[in-house]
């Protein structure tokens, strides 16, 4: 595997590869790496002759400061992982890369961005846009890959890509999840033993919720519960919502027939966590 922390030898690289009529697949990250990144690596190993994994923690994109700090970051680990996944090349650039000053350029995804997430972490998703546009202008990719977990990051992402016409493919990949459930998230090595016993109500909420609107109880009603299940299991909820999961917009009834997401952000031991799931309701 190829290591590069500087744009301009990482671009000739590509270049050669390119000019052979090779395809290049990307794969963003910001480290911490796990199954479920491995498993956007292997998809585009499937798709493409090259794959570059990119690591950074892209401090744009982070409306809480302590959260920026207290991300975990072990790229030692992370490149043993890639190496064994027998990804071709990653880049992992450090913020003088990046940014050469401080960004003036802002995104405004209109609408897309100020729900659920975009909701209680303002900012985010133009940091999102900011860092997913470098990255694309810097490799080229022919594809990118992202995870399900971050539904509304790929609607975003897929906005962005139509909006600045970029030449990319985008790939979703469904979330990887622990034997108990539990959606596979960087985030999960801050917590504790006792919380990562309460965080799987998360998953296991999602699953009721489904069964509960299959059984036609009305959306109001599913929200109450789930809220209930959540707090008593002694996680802070944020927000369970139920949406269109191309456009975010809520649902609320005549949904047989329909695509559905159901999407559930909460606090355990300090640490934000996210999940969703996505299926058609068939009454």
């Amino acid at each position: 595997m190829e290591i590069y922390r500087d744009i301009a030898p990482l671009q000739q690289h590509l270049n050669e590869h390119k000019f052979q009529g090779k395809k290049i697949g990307l794969v963003p990250t910001m480290g911490a790496l796990h199954e479920g990144h491995l498993s956007l690596i292997q998809a585009s190993q499937a798709d493409n002759d090259i794959t570059v994994c990119s690591i950074y923690v892209n401090p744009t994109q982070f409306n809480n400061s302590q959260d920026l700090e207290k991300y975990p970051r072990n790229l030692d680990q992370d490149i043993s992982l890639l190496r064994e996944a027998g990804c071709h090349v990653l880049f992992c650039p450090d913020d003088s890369t990046i940014y050469t000053e401080q960004p003036k350029i802002s995104f405004n995804f209109a609408g897309l961005d100020q729900v659920m997430e975009g909701k209680f972490r303002p900012g985010h998703f133009s940091g999102v846009g900011l860092i997913v546009s470098k990255l694309f202008n810097i490799v080229a990719p022919h594809c990118a890959y992202f995870g399900q977990k971050d539904l509304q990051q790929y609607l975003i992402i897929k906005q962005l890509v139509r909006d600045l016409s970029y030449n990319v493919q985008l790939k979703c990949i469904p979330i990887v999840r622990e034997a108990d459930g539990m959606a596979m998230s960087s985030r999960n090595k801050r917590l504790t033993e006792e919380g990562r016993g309460k965080a799987v109500i998360l998953y296991r909420t999602l699953s009721e919720a489904q069964k509960m609107l299959k059984s036609r109880m009305d959306v109001p009603r599913v929200k109450k519960e789930v809220t209930a299940i959540i707090d008593q299991a002694g996680v802070e909820l944020e927000y369970f919502e139920i949406v269109n999961p191309e456009t975010l917009e809520f649902m609320e009834n005549n949904l047989s027939g329909k695509n559905v997401a159901l999407c559930v952000a909460g606090y355990v031991d300090g640490v934000r966590l996210i999940d969703n799931e996505i299926f058609n309701l068939e009454f």
